[in-house]
């Protein structure tokens, strides 16, 4: 396969040293066509495609999700793909994630540029400690206000939102975790009521 071979090449043309290597927004626009990449802190990192209960899901939430927000004039909701660049070495594709009216003018013609206020991550085998761990790093470096994690065998979404530190830096501290037969709420999105036995059915 090409990927591989592509990924080297742009690597070579940074640094003879592999190991080394920090893409840029630009290398990650190289990348072939069709196919998902993210880039955190300059690693490259081709996306799988998502399976059919992670696609279930997520079209479930984003109808929620879509009625709570778009529809009250509160911002606007995408899902994934989509480019958010957080910097010259971080772009993300949240599978979904939504502005506040406020901040609409991060929306460009071909991307978000600038961290979203929400976030969500439905979580696959592949992709957990990647999303779990590296990109939560990335969103609360940049930001993001609320980040989701859905724990699609566990049935369960946690909720994480932005704190400061002790060391003047931010990070997405857990706040609450609702198991399925629970009513999700958003500490972000006061009176979104989001019953997760509907959701996970």
């Amino acid at each position: 396969m090409e990927k591989p071979d592509e990924l080297r090449e742009v690597a070579k043309n940074h640094n003879s040293d592999a190991d080394a290597v920090r893409f840029t927004y630009e290398d990650y626009c190289r990348m072939p066509a069709g196919l998902r990449y993210e880039l955190v802190e300059g690693e490259l990192r081709m996306v799988p495609s998502p399976s059919v209960f992670h696609q279930e899901i997520s079209k479930r939430l984003l109808r929620i999700l879509l009625e709570w927000i778009e529809d009250r004039g509160l911002g606007m909701v995408y899902d994934a793909p989509i480019d958010v660049v957080l910097s010259e070495h971080n772009v993300v594709q949240p599978d979904l994630l939504y502005i506040s009216r406020e901040r609409l003018g991060i929306i460009k013609e071909a991307n978000i540029w600038g961290a979203p206020d929400l976030a969500v991550e439905i979580l696959s085998p592949s992709t957990a400690e990647w999303d779990r761990v590296t990109k939560r790093r990335a969103y609360a470096k940049y930001g993001v206000h609320e980040l989701w994690i859905v724990y699609l065998e566990g049935h369960s979404i946690e909720i994480s939102t932005l704190q400061a530190t002790a060391l003047q830096s931010y990070e997405l501290a857990a706040w609450q975790t609702f198991p399925e037969g629970t009513v999700l709420k958003s500490p972000l999105l006061p009176g979104l009521e989001l019953d997760l036995s509907r959701l996970f059915r």
